[in-house]
């Protein structure tokens, strides 16, 4: 989504004070949004609302953009207690049969056979010419089934990609179907607090599980997907939970954390990505964008650079071999806050790239902002400038995370 999330919630509060006046949500749908009638609701819809949810709508759905407290109040809490995000926009779907894994390494850059049963990873699905479909966290739960989880603004375009290649792979014998889980939600649970409440919830130890581990286990008295996961940088989890459950599931958490996790939207979670240097596909990452070039290099799994066999390979490993014409960096800037398409100049005013997303990080104070330069000014404490407004002003390429994260690994 080319709209910056947090802008957007800056401004979403002054939009809904004018709700009457006409042509607000036309304005939203021309800047990359459905229209207020073609919404679809998760079922924690109303749950949002009876809760101060300021709904707005993103990649198709009517979505809490923020709550009662600011988005900086919300960033600060899921990282000091921790905060429930209702992501059931987005599209989980399981791959069955013996030959599900080699399929998906067709699509994708991950070493999906080399995954240990009930782990994961972060991945890329790729094109022909080596550009980024969309990207994904794959669970191999077993040999005869991997978990995905798609972007919500890509699942048409991501399920009928997989199809497309699901229907030739069969017709030379494959032995591989899939199942789209739309009778589930997704949770996230996010930050320090997230695993101390919801081990009070489930009878599984929680804390034998580590970052992106996968299992299938009983919460609240359903039967539920659950990944140590997320998309903020901090410690938590991702529960896929039947439908029909998901508000009892989120009312539980948020009563047994005695209201230190709190309800928090989009605009929160976009801030927090950011500080996590994590990419937002639409704005960070594009069809015409490779991994490489992204910063996933590590994603690519060492017997898929040896032997390649997913699509855009030959492009992608030429890449990894010679470098990449651009790569992606964090910034730290001056003036105002840098947003996406703002332009990048080297020290001698020249064109360099472009910012992809940029805000003003609620936890450092500071203006932090992701993007491109050609190779070879990507290094950190390469002195740069931005260009917000009009006017020009100071940055410096800076390492990524902007905010340490805070995985739960083995010690």
């Amino acid at each position: 989504m080319r709209v910056g999330l947090w802008q957007l919630g800056q401004s979403i509060t002054r939009r809904l004070s004018q709700a009457g006046k006409k042509g607000k949500f036309e304005e939203l749908a021309r800047r990359g949004f459905a229209t207020e009638g073609e919404l679809k609701k998760t079922v924690l819809h109303d749950f949002h609302v009876e809760n101060g949810g300021k709904m707005v709508p993103f990649a198709g759905w009517s979505m809490p953009i923020q709550y009662k407290d600011s988005i900086m109040d919300s960033t600060i809490n899921c990282r000091t207690n921790g905060a429930l995000f209702d992501v059931a926009h987005m599209c989980g779907l399981s791959l069955n049969g013996k030959d599900c894994i080699p399929f998906l390494e067709k699509l994708v850059i991950a070493d999906v056979a080399g995954l240990a049963r009930g782990t994961g990873t972060l991945t890329v699905f790729t094109n022909e010419k080596g550009g980024a479909i969309d990207d994904s966290v794959i669970t191999k739960v077993t040999d005869e089934h991997i978990y995905l989880v798609v972007n919500a603004g890509c699942r048409d375009k991501d399920l009928a990609h997989i199809e497309s290649h699901m229907k030739i792979f069969k017709s030379k014998g494959g032995d591989v179907n899939w199942h789209i889980h739309d009778e589930r939600s997704l949770l996230a649970l996010q930050g320090p607090l997230a695993a101390p409440v919801l081990q009070m919830l489930t009878k599984s130890d929680l804390s034998k599980m580590y970052f992106s581990d996968f299992h299938m286990l009983d919460i609240n008295g359903s039967a539920c997907f659950l990944t140590r996961t997320g998309y903020t940088g901090e410690d938590g989890f991702e529960i896929s939970v039947p439908s029909e459950h998901a508000v009892e599931l989120a009312k539980a958490i948020l009563e047994k954390s005695e209201g230190k996790v709190r309800l928090t939207g989009l605009g929160a979670r976009d801030s927090l990505r950011l500080e996590a240097g994590l990419c937002l596909y639409g704005n960070d990452m594009e069809q015409h964008v490779t991994p490489v070039e992204a910063g996933l290099t590590w994603a690519i799994g060492k017997r898929r650079r040896a032997e390649g066999g997913f699509l855009g390979a030959e492009v992608i490993l030429k890449q990894l071999a010679e470098g990449p014409p651009v790569r992606r960096v964090g910034l730290l800037s001056s003036g105002p806050p840098p947003r996406s398409h703002s332009e990048i100049l080297d020290s001698a005013s020249q064109p360099l790239g472009e910012v992809t997303s940029g805000g003003f990080s609620p936890c450092l104070k500071k203006n932090i902002a992701m993007g491109y330069v050609k190779s070879g000014s990507h290094k950190p404490g390469t002195e740069l400038k931005v260009i917000v407004r009009g006017k020009t002003y100071d940055a410096v390429i800076t390492k990524m995370p902007f905010v340490p994260t805070k995985y739960y690994k083995p010690s």
